[in-house]
């Protein structure tokens, strides 16, 4: 790619009309929008469109390492960069926009294009001519980032004033929606670290190691996106299915660690953590704390109603709750317990085919079977003895 006029068909601006339309469809867009990547690639879009711009890349300041990260570049792949570098990291230091019409003749920034720019065209083939780089602030007037937008598609291939005003508007309503979106995924991954840790209370109460949740999580997800449910959702039930023992934390250690068999009242009192679980959480408004209710009240109903604690059947069981099941008592076969030794896997397969429409959910035992590689894959990723090497590994 050596010139614009080899690749492009020149382009006009947009009218007022389309610029109106551009605002509106995208505004619609990032309000709906919850993940930040997402956000980020619609922010990215949307500067593109409005100022008729070949790549716009949206550029965010990571303060802890004092870097600038670009998650979304048209054309070019992630990356991270010192917060003081190039064109974008003078933007963001100085908090003043950058035009430059030419990036082969511009003289201010002679000395940055030919480290940055100029010479990743040199790698790529790629001609860098107009740029522009609009930083942008949070609601305190604190710098966040930087829309950074190369080459013009209109035949004067030079951004306008009137480009630069449009770009300063996507920036300062980028600056304000992804402080929201921002906030929003700290409260969300602080949400997961709390229900991480909560599982991993309940599991180690009763002498299981935390990893087991960790296992029982990635089950789910495999078995959630095999079943064909989107990657949200099987993500959001990877989050959610640590919490299904979360009510072990009130059983007494007299039953809860106890070796040998239960006793009828014993197991009756067990069986009381998938209620204790789900009033702990059923409370919440958050989508995921109400998926941990499910998973916690509905992982131990029966496909033929001989669970509990509902004797629920078949469809009546939320599919949560169907995934969790098999998840949970692949773990719990496989591993050593207190109560009896680790299965062989042949074993456990011969037991979930006789478990078809008794147990589980012979839709679910199916994608175990042909998902049965991967689910593998995680067993030997996250046993207890690899964790604990990657740990000694680390602390080394």
């Amino acid at each position: 790619m050596n010139s614009l006029h080899e690749e492009y068909s020149y382009k006009h601006d947009l009218n007022p009309k389309e610029m109106l339309k551009v605002i509106f469809d995208y505004a619609a867009k990032i309000a709906n929008e919850r993940r930040l990547d997402n956000l980020l690639m619609l922010m990215a879009d949307m500067g593109r469109e409005m100022i008729v711009s070949d790549r716009c890349t949206v550029w965010l300041l990571d303060r802890s390492k004092d870097e600038l990260y670009s998650t979304v570049a048209h054309g070019v792949p992630q990356l991270r960069i010192p917060s003081n570098a190039g064109l974008v990291g003078h933007a963001v230091q100085s908090g003043q926009a950058i035009f430059i019409e030419d990036a082969y003749t511009n003289e201010e920034y002679r000395n940055v294009l030919q480290s940055g720019a100029i010479a990743m065209d040199q790698v790529t083939g790629y001609r860098t001519k107009a740029l522009m780089v609009i930083p942008f602030r949070n609601n305190e007037g604190e710098i966040m980032g930087a829309y950074q937008a190369v080459n013009k598609l209109t035949a004067s291939r030079i951004f306008s004033e009137r480009d630069l005003e449009y770009l300063t508007l996507a920036a300062s309503y980028a600056g304000k929606s992804l402080e929201s979106a921002l906030l929003t995924a700290e409260i969300e991954e602080t949400q997961k670290e709390i229900i991480f840790s909560m599982g991993e209370i309940g599991e180690s109460r009763s002498k299981e190691t935390g990893n087991h949740v960790k296992r029982v999580a990635e089950y789910s997800y495999i078995l959630a996106l095999g079943l064909g449910m989107s990657e949200e959702e099987a993500e959001l039930l990877r989050i959610a299915s640590p919490m299904h023992d979360i009510g072990k934390v009130a059983i007494p250690d007299s039953v809860l660690k106890k070796p040998g068999k239960l006793t009828e009242e014993e197991f009756d009192l067990m069986k009381s953590h998938t209620t204790i679980g789900y009033n702990l959480l059923k409370n919440s408004t958050r989508r995921l704390m109400k998926t941990a209710a499910i998973v916690a009240y509905q992982h131990h109903e029966k496909w033929n109603g001989r669970g509990y604690p509902n004797g629920l059947a078949g469809e009546e069981i939320h599919i949560y709750g169907r995934i969790t099941a098999i998840a949970d008592v692949f773990d719990a076969l496989g591993s050593d317990r207190v109560y009896k030794k680790a299965w062989e896997l042949d074993r456990i397969l011969k037991l979930f085919n006789e478990e078809r429409e008794q147990h589980f959910d012979s839709r679910v035992v199916d994608v175990f079977m042909e998902q049965l590689p991967k689910l593998l894959e995680v067993r030997d990723l996250y046993s207890d003895v690899a964790l604990e090497q990657a740990a000694e590994a680390k602390e080394l």
